[in-house]
């Protein structure tokens, strides 16, 4: 059997962080079992769904590394559910029904008042067929529920929280259809990962009941249910379900500069009992992908968690990997020494300025002012080399005494503008003795 999985977002907005870990899950779970990673556009909402936000998800998750296998449009399927709704008529497994919002809405309120749950009462099943006609004579269109059978219990082993029991008479006939024809997620959603033979579905703990109703329309269809894991929601760092962490997708990763590695290693592994750790290659996440290791407390996701776990990331990219980013002139040399002191790829073009320059001249004393034209001087005497710096401190201890931060930070200033930054050792030689000669009778002048 091979093992597919499937992402099935709808194209009505864009990715945001919970949508993406689902995607990743579903992904590393098809590639672990060398399976197949199925995106299901539900794109059956016509007034919502929107063609930049399909091509939006598509990008989003080429930009993860996440490209699916397959791809599938619940829009091109209205037909096969038409097909599959008739079946579901004639074995007597739906009925319409015609009550209004606000009729449904005052039932729910007296269920509640009286203390017991909301359940959908089917009413629509004691009507006759003149009271079914005389509503249709008023104007009155159905929508249409799923009968479920009463007499059987709900039960599965779901893949994180363990043996899973429903009593089906706790829970409400769902609404399939609307009254205007559109369909709401439920029953095309089975049909799908039927006919696409999902063999397993990942995603988020709210999702529970709707497996419970789902696992009885799959068997009413003639089918296996697939096997399900349900994992639990991200939550904020204040503790509880944030409606920030809606806002946080792609597009603003990318303009905090975070690389794709760091959201996938930070999402592949909050909530599990496996360490946070920063990757470069997601071979390593992939192979030890276990739902055993996922736990049922809530993920909390942590935007300064992800900043200070992409600075790592950032600081074990090779060359090749962000080449095209640097700018143009910016050798491997060069890449090495900077890279440990960035904490995005945003800082790169700061940070080869300090080689290019210009530099700010740093505000000094007279008696750094006078050091400098010491070391002007003395570093006109030495030949340019990987040890320049040391070459030119050594040379300084001798002629003025001075040692510590005395003698490096007027040197650091004066050279870089900055009074932090790179190994000096390393960085000197990248300026060049040309330009730290002018550098030095700029800032001792």
């Amino acid at each position: 059997m091979t093992i597919k999985t499937r992402f099935a977002p709808s194209p009505t907005g864009h990715l945001h962080v919970g949508n993406i870990r689902t995607a990743l899950h579903n992904w590393m779970f098809a590639k672990k079992q060398g399976g197949v990673f199925l995106l299901r556009l539900d794109d059956t909402d016509a007034e919502r769904s929107k063609e930049e936000y399909v091509t939006a998800i598509r990008e989003d998750l080429a930009w993860l590394g996440m490209a699916p296998d397959e791809e599938q449009r619940q829009s091109a399927r209205f037909d096969r559910y038409e097909a599959q709704l008739e079946k579901l008529k004639a074995s007597g497994r739906v009925y319409p029904a015609y009550e209004t919002a606000q009729e449904l809405d005052l039932k729910r309120k007296i269920q509640l008042g009286r203390g017991k749950p909301p359940i959908y009462d089917r009413a629509a099943l004691a009507l006759a067929d003149a009271e079914m006609a005389a509503f249709e004579a008023q104007g009155r269109k159905p929508h249409w529920r799923f009968k479920l059978d009463h007499e059987v219990p709900i039960t599965w082993t779901d893949l994180i929280r363990g043996d899973q029991h429903f009593n089906p008479a706790l829970l409400s006939d769902p609404v399939i259809r609307r009254e205007d024809g559109s369909w709401l997620y439920i029953l095309p959603s089975a049909i799908d990962d039927i006919d696409m033979e999902i063999t397993h579905v990942v995603r988020g703990e709210d999702h529970v009941a709707n497996t419970a109703v789902q696992i009885q329309m799959f068997r009413a269809l003639g089918a296996e249910p697939p096997e399900f894991a349900h994992e639990a929601l991200l939550v904020g760092t204040e503790g509880k379900l944030s409606k920030r962490l809606g806002s946080l997708g792609v597009s603003s990763f990318r303009e905090r500069q975070i690389e794709p590695q760091a959201i996938i290693a930070l999402l592949a592994r909050i909530g599990t009992s496996d360490p946070v750790e920063p990757i470069v290659a997601v071979e390593p996440l992939i192979a030890t992908f276990d739902f055993s290791r996922f736990g049922r407390a809530p993920a909390r996701f942590d935007k300064e968690e992800l900043a200070q776990l992409n600075q790592k990331i950032v600081h074990l990219l090779d060359y090749d990997e962000v080449q095209r980013r640097l700018p143009e002139d910016m050798d491997a040399a060069a890449w090495e020494v900077i890279r440990p002191n960035l904490h995005d790829m945003g800082n790169v073009d700061q940070w080869w300025q300090v080689v290019t320059g210009p530099v700010p001249v740093a505000e000094l004393s007279p008696e750094d002012r006078e050091f400098l034209s010491i070391a002007h001087a003395r570093l006109e005497e030495l030949e340019a080399s990987d040890y320049l710096w040391k070459s030119l401190t050594d040379a300084l201890k001798d002629a003025t005494g001075r040692k510590g931060k005395p003698l490096f930070m007027p040197l650091r200033q004066a050279l870089t503008g900055l009074d932090h930054g790179p190994d000096m050792n390393a960085l000197l030689p990248l300026i060049g003795k040309a330009a730290a000669l002018a550098r030095l009778a700029k800032a001792a002048a």
